[in-house]
């Protein structure tokens, strides 16, 4: 930003200004006659997944399984049981800036960092001066949930389901899968899938989203990495 705005904190409407005046001068991406809308109040429905379903076959598992959860994945599964509280979510959403994608309280913006979603997700060799973005295939897509799942192609195909403008899998199938699949291994990276595609990046109800299958599949090879690290350590 220009110097008058680096030695204090502006306030949302100031840097709206200074934006638009400097797209404007400079054409960036404001058209002329463009009108900016930052709105007053932000609503939402606090609908969210039911997730009593991964809690029981949570619990369900024995010492061994919950074990290699565990050592590969953490202790994600304590999100299982946050609590929210609609009341509070409601009234911090209020604080939501939809033009900035922060939350503002006041002077201060607020925007979850880098840092503590690779803390959450334990994968600290993400690039975090890369943005994370990427233009799928249906097939990549099928290719990618094959692998994660241990499934045929049919299989996959038959159950790709499309919500709004992303493809998504139900989260029905991952929960048979759970319960039956052969592989203990694939049984636990399903149920971790699922953690991150009903909970931290929840996109359709009861879906899970092809982005974070994305994601995981990046994920769930750093986890392998990191057990055959540790194997070789204890094997010294």
């Amino acid at each position: 930003m220009e110097n008058e705005f680096l030695s204090k904190v502006e306030d949302n409407a100031a840097v709206r200004a200074w934006s638009e005046k400097l797209q404007s001068e400079r054409g960036d991406s404001l058209a002329e006659g463009h009108i900016s809308e930052l709105q007053d109040f932000t609503r939402v429905n606090v609908v969210q997944n039911e997730l009593q379903e991964l809690r029981d076959i949570c619990a369900s598992w024995d010492e061994g399984i919950k074990q290699l959860f565990y050592q590969s994945y953490g202790d994600i599964s304590y999100l299982l049981d946050v609590r929210v509280d609609q009341h509070l979510f409601r009234a911090l959403v209020q604080f939501w800036n939809s033009a900035y994608k922060c939350f503002t309280f006041g002077e201060v913006d607020l925007v979850p960092t880098i840092e503590e979603y690779t803390t959450l997700l334990r994968c600290p060799k993400i690039q975090v001066r890369k943005t994370y973005a990427r233009v799928f295939s249906s097939q990549i897509f099928v290719k990618k949930l094959m692998s994660i799942s241990g499934m045929s192609e049919p299989w996959v195909t038959a159950r790709i389901q499309q919500k709004g403008d992303s493809k998504c899998i139900p989260w029905e199938n991952l929960r048979d899968l759970i319960l039956t699949h052969p592989d203990e291994r694939k049984r636990v990276d399903i149920f971790t899938l699922s953690i991150y595609g009903l909970i931290i990046f929840s996109k359709a109800l009861r879906h899970v989203d092809e982005v974070v299958i994305d994601l995981f599949e990046r994920l769930e090879k750093e986890s392998h990495w990191y057990q055959q690290y540790w194997q070789k350590r204890s094997d010294l």
